[in-house]
């Protein structure tokens, strides 16, 4: 009987619903310590930073759909990407039409601003976005299968200032959740022609190792060299030491943009680094290329990075409009914020609990409740009719400031015991004062 008990309790257990792997719960308050960083106030308050700078800088909200026909992924990432080949989400609806979960968030804006014609309404758009994003990948530090991103899009200026103005936004941004430690990494990986020509040196100097190289690497020594500056591979980096800079390779033009935007960082004051091997991992990237890393997360450092992608548009049908962005990873900046114990708030407490003895009690502190509510003060009122222990208790738990406890003798003289949950202090006011007082508190 204790074998068919026991055989009975495991298959419960075994059929219990469990989160997905690679994605996670956004809770008030998580009771994992090593998961605090899931803590929905947290979220709340990056969110409000990021809308507040960037309708600072001029930038609008655009929310586009959950998923998009393959093709536009496939199309303007590139077909040999890792994120195409690899990472994205991809099924067949019930017209057996190829759909994807957004796996980034440039692509879909640009069919936005395609359809929608909206270069006839304005000569400049500037958008920012916080989408959820979808890659089907290893989990590591920061990145998870559904992640969150924030984002902007600059549409209409091919000017150097308008890479300084979105780059100087990212790392405002950064700075305004107080993360120290920052490091802008900056390179130039100019236009079509001089990428031409560098990737048949880069294809030169490491062919006699390509043996040697990583897979990953050797993959895409054909399709996509320029991806192997980026390889974190011992084995590669000894063979990297030897291929010349990119930045050898740029155009007059080219190299005029980027010794501009280099003076406009200079002249405000925003601190930057050159790295010739930052190439960024989506194939529609020109000229400027930029990455925001904290040594907070270790290998996987990225807070945020984008470029510049003056061929996007017209690639996906549209006419040829420059184009300049980033994105930016939500949990890794928040994981960072609290390793580094930036300033994260708490939930707002509830600033009183009402606890009502008896039916009349009840109508009463209901009353009570929607006026202070009315009144924007954050108002609770127990609902258990439970005992006044357990009552206390979920005063406790949800950490309220203030309780009053109302009954047959509070009702009678209309006044009633305010208890401050963290002091044990009390003081009597008249029931009838409370909103008024509650709006100071």
């Amino acid at each position: 009987m204790f074998q068919y008990s026991y055989l009975f309790c495991w298959l419960l257990i075994e059929m219990s619903y469990q989160i997905a792997k690679g994605v996670f719960d956004i809770l008030p308050e998580d009771p994992d310590p090593k998961g605090n960083w899931r803590s929905s106030s947290y979220w709340q308050h990056v969110e409000k930073v990021i809308r507040e700078i960037s309708e600072e800088f001029g930038f609008e909200e655009i929310r586009t759909p959950l998923f998009e026909k393959s093709e536009l992924f496939t199309r303007s990432i590139g077909a040999t990407s890792d994120i195409v080949t690899k990472e994205m989400y991809t099924f067949l609806d019930k017209g057996g039409r190829s759909m994807t979960l957004r796996p980034e968030g440039t692509a879909p804006v640009m069919r936005s601003f395609i359809e929608k014609k909206l270069h006839l309404q304005k000569p400049v758009s500037k958008f920012y976005y916080l989408f959820p994003m979808f890659r089907y990948e290893r989990q590591q530090a920061g990145r998870y299968r559904q992640h969150h991103q924030f984002g902007v899009e600059a549409i209409g200026i091919a000017s150097p200032y308008q890479d300084a103005e979105v780059i100087i936004l990212l790392y405002s941004f950064l700075k305004r959740l107080g993360i120290q430690g920052l490091t802008l990494h900056l390179n130039s990986i100019g236009d079509e022609s001089c990428r031409e020509l560098y990737r048949l040196q880069l294809q030169n100097i490491l062919r006699p190792h390509l043996q040697e190289l990583s897979p990953e690497s050797a993959l895409r020594f054909e399709s996509n060299p320029l991806r192997i500056l980026d390889s974190k591979d011992p084995k590669d980096q000894q063979f990297l030491t030897k291929v010349p800079s990119i930045m050898d390779f740029l155009g007059k033009e080219e190299r005029t943009h980027f010794e501009t935007l280099c003076h406009l960082l200079s002249i405000e004051g925003v601190p930057f680094h050159i790295n010739p091997k930052l190439v960024r991992g989506l194939d529609y990237y020109n000229r400027t290329v930029f990455e925001v890393t904290s040594k907070e997360l270790g290998a996987q450092d990225s807070l945020g990075g984008g470029g510049r992608y003056d061929s996007l548009i017209e690639s996906l049908g549209g006419p040829s409009i420059p184009s300049v962005g980033f994105g930016a990873g939500l949990e890794r900046i928040i994981q960072t914020m609290l390793a580094q114990h930036a300033f994260l708030p708490s939930p707002s407490p509830t600033k009183l609990y009402l606890i009502p003895l008896g039916e009349e009690a009840k109508e009463k502190c209901f009353e009570l409740l929607c006026n202070l509510r009315e009144k924007r003060i954050p108002a609770q009122m127990d609902f258990s009719d439970k005992k006044l222990k357990n009552a206390m208790r979920i005063a406790d738990s949800i950490k309220a400031q203030y309780v009053a406890i109302i009954g047959e003798e509070e009702l009678k003289s209309g006044q009633i015991v305010l208890k401050e949950m963290k002091t044990g202090q009390t003081e009597t006011h008249s029931i009838d004062q409370i909103t008024e007082i509650f709006k100071h508190v």
